[in-house]
């Protein structure tokens, strides 16, 4: 019998550590995200590439447009400090070490809220708010292996939707993406016709230079906006194997009291 409990236990620690090492690969992959950040800054800044092609009519759209992008732009980008965040301290407690996330993260949640135009939707922000709990009440008194389930487990829908808001703001990223595109060339494509005349060559050759220059940065761009989709699409198949293969979750003894601390934020 001392031996079949032994040989249990050793298969167990196995199973722990392959896990721990998945679990700090996984977590490893957060700089992964880093493209979502990078096309958050751009999508702020669209107002000020598309200022120079736009009439007067326009710009005072576009205006006003830019004001709501700025506004929204801090929510947007909470949701990626907040995921990043759990992937660090995810792989900090894999390894073994402890890793305090700062007040600044475990309080991004707290101004948080929805924008329905680019599909953040309330489901959204409650998810950034759950890992934003989660990450405030780490524990540090449970055995490796069983800290990283339970965080796993703990934070598996509130990662899972966190990943989804990033996914539907990328998608209007793309909308807005095209819409700037279709704002630049189309202006360039009306007004070179008019400058393409023995007396303009010049201005006409500068300007069919240009562009040629931002079709080509769209097509990049396009490439960007495709990659960052790839990489967080990988993090999500990933972390759903993950999740997968946890072991049965243990009985909880006192759920009710469970759920009253989890809604406090608090530690039962």
């Amino acid at each position: 019998m001392t031996i079949l409990l032994l040989l249990a236990a050793l298969l167990a620690g196995c199973a722990g550590n392959a896990r721990l090492k998945e679990v700090r690969a996984f977590a490893a992959e957060a700089p992964k995200l880093n493209g979502y950040a990078e096309l958050s800054q751009r999508y702020r800044d669209t107002y000020q590439r598309e200022q120079p092609y736009l009439s007067p009519a326009a710009d005072r759209r576009e205006q006003a447009i830019d004001a709501q992008r700025r506004a929204a732009y801090p929510d947007l980008v909470a949701i990626h400090e907040a995921v990043v965040a759990y992937l660090r301290t995810l792989g900090k407690l894999a390894g073994g070490d402890q890793f305090d996330p700062g007040d600044q993260i475990k309080d991004v949640a707290k101004g948080i809220k929805a924008w329905p135009d680019t599909g953040l939707t309330d489901r959204h922000v409650n998810a950034v708010s759950g890992l934003a709990r989660l990450l405030a009440r780490i524990g540090t008194g449970r055995a490796q292996d069983q800290a990283v389930q339970d965080m796993l487990r703990d934070g598996y829908e509130p990662l899972r939707d966190s990943l989804d808001a990033m996914s539907t703001v990328l998608r209007y990223y793309d909308k807005n993406h095209d819409n700037e595109q279709a704002i630049v060339i189309g202006m360039l494509e009306t007004e070179i016709p008019f400058a393409d005349s023995p007396q303009e060559r010049l201005l006409a050759a500068l300007a069919k230079a240009h562009r040629q220059d931002k079709l080509d940065e769209y097509r990049l761009l396009g490439r960007r906006h495709t990659l960052a989709r790839q990489h967080l699409q990988a993090i999500r198949d990933r972390h759903e194997a993950l999740y997968r293969g946890l072991a049965p979750a243990p009985a909880d003894p006192q759920p009710a009291a469970r759920v009253a601390a989890n809604q406090a934020g608090g530690t039962p």
